[in-house]
């Protein structure tokens, strides 16, 4: 059953896209991957590691997640090839606290900032019930949802209406399309976020995770 009672279907599969549909126009809104994140192992017992940056156009203009301070100068020059600067970003969501998603939150002092569950606007921090678990809505497009797990404070970007669907950019509730083996060891509360993960693979059509390619949710009808 889904969160409102209503039978869902049972997911069968979920399929990566390519590097090559990052792009998801809509109305009002589309959905366009900057840059995807990775996560690599390395042979010294370090990883190397950069979190998915998702910009969302539309009556409002959206980023997901700034990538990690070293991608300060990439990040500004993709917003300019979108014919943006740092100062026409009216929300900015930082789906959870780590560095490697929230590394450049200081190019958008104007945005309204969601950072996990907290929603500032300047200096002033304003109620938003993420925290009760209820969603936050940008307008009836758009909402921020607290899908914890990861750590106790992730939220995720719900896009509806766009050409594939609802669209949510997930953060790290998802690693990648085949996490799998991978997810329960990077969780601060895997049960949490196993129920997390399964609402979003029930409402979405197409989840834009925290390391790797977007993917397709496939589900039996």
């Amino acid at each position: 059953m889904g969160s409102n009672g209503a039978v869902v279907s049972p997911v069968r599969d979920r399929t990566p896209l390519s590097q090559t549909q990052l792009d998801f126009p809509g109305q009002p809104y589309s959905v366009c991957v900057l840059k995807v994140g990775y996560c690599q192992s390395e042979s010294n017992g370090t990883f190397k590691a950069d979190g998915t940056i998702t910009l969302i156009t539309g009556p409002k203009t959206i980023l997901v997640d700034t990538g990690g301070p070293w991608d300060r100068d990439f990040l500004q020059m993709k917003l300019q090839e979108k014919g943006l600067v740092p100062g026409d970003i009216d929300v900015v969501v930082g789906t959870h606290g780590h560095s490697d998603h929230i590394g450049n939150l200081s190019l958008f002092p104007g945005a309204v900032m969601i950072v996990g569950f907290d929603m500032n606007e300047g200096d002033t921090y304003c109620p938003n019930g993420l925290a009760e678990g209820q969603p936050y809505s940008v307008d009836e497009h758009v909402c921020v949802l607290p899908t914890p797990g990861h750590t106790g404070q992730d939220v995720s970007v719900q896009v509806k209406g766009t050409s594939v669907g609802t669209v949510l950019v997930a953060g790290d509730l998802f690693e990648c399309c085949s996490d799998e083996d991978s997810w329960q060891n990077l969780s601060l509360n895997p049960a949490v976020q196993k129920v997390s993960r399964r609402q979003a693979l029930e409402t979405a059509d197409v989840i834009i995770p925290g390391h790797g390619l977007p993917f397709r949710v496939i589900r039996d009808c």
